[in-house]
């Protein structure tokens, strides 16, 4: 055979694998081509997307298994509590009833109660904070929850604010993470 000829059987019987340049927007192309005879062709194409990179990604950390079952410090339902008496007062105080903002006022109070009771740093145990706000019209209302859990280990903090337009009741579970 020539060397034309082999030159040209090599690249077809040859797999090209393409990666774009840094511009194509955390996106790896592959591409392969195989020829094993003259009448078959086949071409093989992929797409992975590279992880993002987001400055508020946090690196997920791989700890090895302690086995321990119980909590070294138990879930203190009275320094919770009085975040909750805190915040709420402190939202709610001098406010009237209106159906936005109290949509708007109980995602903000979750995230500050949320922010303040993991800057107690208790160490494995998952945070629920959950936040109603409702118009205060002389109606009664209950409330109840029901939850899976172990009684020795998982525990809540409950709060509930009145004034002469509206009610707030903030309810912060902490469930222990074996």
């Amino acid at each position: 055979m020539s060397d034309q000829l082999k030159d040209k059987h090599q690249r077809r019987e040859r797999r090209t694998v393409k990666v774009p340049s840094d511009g194509s927007h955390g996106v790896r192309v592959k591409e392969a081509t195989i020829r094993k005879n003259t009448d078959s062709v086949s071409i093989v194409s992929s797409m992975d997307e590279l992880g993002h990179h987001d400055e508020n990604t946090r690196m997920v950390v791989t700890m090895e298994n302690t086995y321990q079952t119980a909590p070294h410090k138990r879930f203190p339902v009275p320094a919770v509590t009085h975040i909750l008496k805190d915040v709420l007062s402190s939202y709610l105080q001098q406010e009237k009833y209106e159906v936005e903002w109290s949509q708007k006022m109980t995602k903000t109070i979750c995230e500050v109660i949320r922010a303040r009771v993991k800057d107690l740093m208790i160490p494995r145990y998952k945070i629920v904070v959950l936040v109603h706000i409702g118009q205060q019209a002389g109606q009664s209302m209950q409330m109840s929850s029901r939850c899976l859990w172990d009684a020795t280990t998982d525990s809540f903090a409950c709060y509930s604010f009145t004034n002469s337009s509206l009610f707030g009741v903030a309810t912060v579970y902490g469930v222990y993470f074996e």
